[in-house]
């Protein structure tokens, strides 16, 4: 059946819909344990990028598992598959001519190795935000930790589950040392030249 699968070309291209777009498109990934800060970083990342006229879409955790990713689990086969999809997504929104931002925990490195060979390592920007699970159990803002150690949450990463840390990231944020201003302007200085178009 796969040898029936022939995808169709379309006449308009990646390049058309960046142009038209007037900028890059590319995936920042950011990845680290839960609560780390994420989410609250990427949100505001997208913020200023809206106010510059870039077009944008950003992929959370929570929100992908509660569609696409509604019939997946916690185990490792199933982070894995979990994270599998969210990039083949991006990677059709690339093709979109958007820059996307994807907040996920994604504890293990050969998926997020994986993920630059399905988005191209070019259209791939890792951004580790490097906070101890010290400080994310102080923050807990989901209540996630406290269920982990009460046995109630089964791999939990930083818990029961690892986490593997990028060792190379294009982008490191500590946010125990670095606020979230700074973090987001770290962000937007590393990307302002990955936007301009090297083509017309």
């Amino acid at each position: 059946m796969k040898k029936s699968i022939i995808p169709h070309i379309y006449n308009v291209s990646i390049h058309d819909r960046r142009k038209a777009n007037k900028h890059n498109s590319f995936l920042l990934w950011f990845t680290g344990l839960s609560g780390s800060g994420k989410s609250t970083i990427a949100n505001i990342v997208e913020q200023q990028l809206l106010r510059r006229g870039i077009k944008t879409y950003a992929l959370d955790g929570d929100n992908v598992r509660k569609g696409i990713n509604n019939d997946l689990t916690f185990s490792p086969e199933d982070r894995t598959e979990n994270i599998r999809r969210i990039a083949e997504t991006a990677n059709l929104m690339i093709d979109a001519g958007l820059v996307v931002l994807a907040a996920f925990v994604s504890p293990y490195k050969k998926d997020r190795d994986n993920i630059k060979k399905i988005v191209k390592d070019i259209n791939f920007v890792e951004i580790y935000i490097n906070t101890s699970i010290e400080e994310c159990e102080l923050r807990d803002v989901k209540g996630l930790y406290k269920r982990a150690r009460a046995g109630e949450i089964k791999n939990m990463t930083g818990i029961s589950a690892p986490y593997e840390a990028p060792r190379n990231p294009n982008i490191e944020i500590k946010t125990e040392e670095e606020s979230v201003e700074e973090s987001v302007k770290k962000v937007i200085e590393y990307i302002t030249p990955k936007l301009k178009l090297n083509y017309e």
